[in-house]
């Protein structure tokens, strides 16, 4: 079957699975599941895929293989956790368990599904080059990684995984088109927690104890400095604070307190120097306010790389299925699927959700045509991987 053909017979085999594909997105996006609890949307996918008795990998993740049973694969990462966020879409399927996918992650996984079960039919056609290799993945949203940890089972390099594929939403981009960037499209990030501890007391007489609150409010404006007088300005470096906890009465000094963010950097290079302005900004600036801060950073994901082979070879492949395509959008936003480059080559494709509301936000809900728009640009980037081989 010659390229052309095949992605004539998978195109088709996408327009007739798009209907059930759409009314899945509903069932899971109705019963999301938080970060590593995703027990009944992975065994509902994995049925829908065929794959009723695919072994769980990573906890609660699963991988289905499709085509021929030997030889190379190519994989394609969808993810099985949602959001802790309370949805406000006002859906009739709008989440009913608490959890929200809120991220596009019921239409990555309806959209593997429909292009999943494509694939089946045109290998009962004619036996596909390379077997399809649905990676249904949990943990994206939290740690541990739920990448991570399939990469390090074994089983991507046992199924002879050549390249891994995905799609996720963005809704920086326009409607109808797609970013597929060569090189590094997303950035390292890793977790800090700043402590502050000081002397409690009466909200009234603060020369009589160490006010640990004033102290962390410096040390989150000065934070800063990180990306303004400590980094490289031509670099693209983030500094975030998350949460800030002290005290729970309004006359009361508290004894402690806490603030948990997030640093960023698109180059790896960057990440010590960070983590260093970190510790000394925390340290000092306690220190003249007669506190003690002491910091922890977990090292998170790295940097997601495009390789660039896969990322030219998927444009015109795009383009024939109708988008228009960025070859430079860029983001400090940081998904685990940099994991996988540890396995093979990776391209993440970005596809433009369009609307105001962004990822992670209690109204975001995509069209059910995202469900067809992310298995188009899956089948790209597989039949671009295929070219490749």
């Amino acid at each position: 079957m010659t390229e052309a053909s095949l992605a004539a017979v998978l195109r088709a085999g996408l327009a007739r699975e798009l209907d059930d594909a759409v009314l899945l997105r509903h069932e899971l996006h109705a019963g999301a599941e938080p970060s590593g609890s995703e027990h009944r949307t992975a065994a509902r996918v994995a049925a829908a895929l065929g794959a009723s008795d695919a072994a769980p990998v990573a906890g609660t993740g699963r991988i289905v293989r499709i085509g021929p049973r030997g030889g190379p694969a190519i994989a394609i990462r969808a993810e099985l956790d949602a959001l802790p966020i309370l949805e406000q879409t006002g859906a009739p399927w709008a989440s009913r368990t608490g959890a929200m996918h809120a991220c596009g992650h019921d239409v990555h996984l309806a959209a593997l599904v429909a292009l999943g079960r494509a694939a089946r039919a045109a290998h009962l056609q004619a036996a596909l080059p390379a077997a399809l290799l649905a990676v249904l993945q949990p943990r994206e949203e939290t740690t541990p990684s739920g990448a991570r940890d399939i990469v390090a089972s074994g089983m991507l390099e046992a199924q002879q995984s050549t390249a891994v594929i995905a799609v996720h939403l963005q809704h920086q981009l326009p409607a109808g088109t797609v970013a597929a960037p060569a090189g590094t499209v997303n950035a390292a990030s890793d977790d800090f927690e700043i402590s502050v501890q000081g002397t409690g007391g009466h909200a009234g007489y603060p020369q009589l104890a160490a006010d640990p609150v004033p102290a962390l409010c410096q040390v989150v404006l000065a934070l800063q400095q990180i990306v303004s007088r400590r980094t490289d300005p031509t670099h693209a470096v983030v500094v975030s604070v998350g949460t800030l906890e002290a005290g729970q009465a309004p006359n009361v000094i508290p004894p402690a307190a806490v603030a948990r963010g997030t640093l960023r950097a698109l180059d790896s290079s960057d990440r010590a120097g960070m983590h260093k302005a970190l510790h000394e900004i925390v340290q000092h600036t306690c220190l003249a306010h007669g506190c003690v801060g002491t910091v922890t950073i977990d090292d998170g994901e790295p940097p997601l790389v495009n390789d660039e082979a896969l990322a030219t070879a998927s444009w015109p492949w795009l383009r024939e299925a109708g988008f228009a395509v960025d070859t430079s959008f860029r983001s400090c936003g940081a998904d685990d699927f940099s994991y996988y480059a540890r396995s093979a080559p990776t391209l993440m494709i970005f596809l433009g959700a369009g609307g105001p509301v962004t990822l992670h936000h209690p109204e975001f809900l995509p069209h059910d045509d995202a469900v067809g728009q992310v298995a188009r640009a899956m089948l790209a980037g597989y039949l671009g991987a295929q070219g490749l081989r």
